[in-house]
């Protein structure tokens, strides 16, 4: 959308918890890299057979051996895609930031599942076919994140489509939805609200509650590891003027905002993931600021791998 960046932003106040970082509890260390092919590798997720799965800015759907590096192309959703999940049956369910969610077939076909929406973020299928999703904004595009960032617009969603193919609108609410994990037992969805600092749980009979909340920075994508843990992604630091300015008169961030780019607050060089046990409990906090890898937006274990993937890199990135 031209000249979206300079789009006025419509302040919504919101008080966050003091910041709490208790800091990293093991150092994080890119053992290789893995080149996709282009920038932006957003998502990553292990397919059934072990291999990456990633999409790239050009709009490619790429799967990459871990142990060897070779990538294939899979599709290209002519979009932008994000958010991942890999069916048992070789297909690629995909939220496409430009085209909505797709569904790519195991011989490369690429199937409009939903259109018509903004943002889609992420994807779970459950064993029965049903789909859920995010998006995490109504209200700015992927180059213009930051603008929601600013403007705490709590328009993100989680949508349900069902196997005949109704779509449902189950939370209207939420704060730049994103990563999204169903649990083991199909019970509730785990859901990343990356500007309320958080991550809810949203039980399949209704009812919403927060797992882990105050988080010290943005999380972004999860993933649920082999080794039954929650892995976030998180993106970078909570910034310390920001969170100053969101209980305040909104103005003041409309005056920030206006600042030129190069003097706004903008996302410290980190990478940094965090895993939880499913009661909520930090098991892991790895980061590093030594400039090997950055804005990590997605995290993905099995079997004691853990692969990364970044909006700003053009590799994924295997760790220890």
């Amino acid at each position: 959308m031209p000249g979206m960046a300079r789009r006025l932003i419509n302040p919504r106040r919101w008080a966050p918890p003091p910041n709490v970082d208790r800091g990293a509890t093991a150092a994080l260390t890119v053992r290789e890299r893995l080149p996709t092919g282009d920038r932006g590798p957003e998502d990553v997720v292990f397919d059934h057979a072990g291999q990456i799965v990633t999409g790239t800015g050009d709009g490619r759907i790429v799967r990459i051996d871990p142990a060897t590096g070779e990538r294939t192309v899979l599709a290209d959703t002519g979009g932008r895609p994000l958010g991942l999940h890999a069916c048992a049956d070789g297909a690629v369910l995909v939220c496409d930031h430009d085209r909505g969610l797709l569904q790519v077939g195991p011989d490369g076909s690429v199937e409009v599942l939903v259109g018509g929406i903004s943002f889609a973020s992420n994807v779970v299928q459950g064993s029965d076919g049903t789909i859920w999703f995010t998006t995490s904004t109504s209200r700015w595009d992927l180059e213009n994140h930051l603008g929601d960032v600013f403007e705490h617009s709590c328009t993100g969603r989680l949508l349900r489509r069902d196997p005949d193919g109704t779509v449902t609108t189950l939370l209207d609410d939420l704060k730049f939805a994103n990563g999204l994990v169903l649990a083991p037992d199909e019970s509730h969805l785990l859901i990343a609200e990356t500007t309320g600092y958080r991550i809810r749980r949203h039980w399949l009979s209704g009812r919403t509650e927060t797992l882990v909340d105050n988080l010290p920075g943005f999380p972004d994508n999860m993933s649920l590891g082999s080794d039954g843990l929650l892995w976030v992604a998180i993106a970078a630091p909570r910034d310390a003027l920001l969170d100053r300015l969101l209980p305040l008169p909104g103005f003041l961030r409309v005056l920030v905002w206006n600042l030129p780019a190069a003097v706004r607050p903008k996302a410290a060089s980190i990478a940094w993931v965090m895993a939880f046990d499913l009661e909520g409990g930090l098991v892991h906090d790895l980061r590093t600021t030594d400039g090997s890898y950055g804005f990590v937006t997605s995290v993905a274990e099995r079997d004691g791998t853990i692969v990364l993937g970044s909006l700003t890199e053009t590799d994924v990135v295997i760790v220890k």
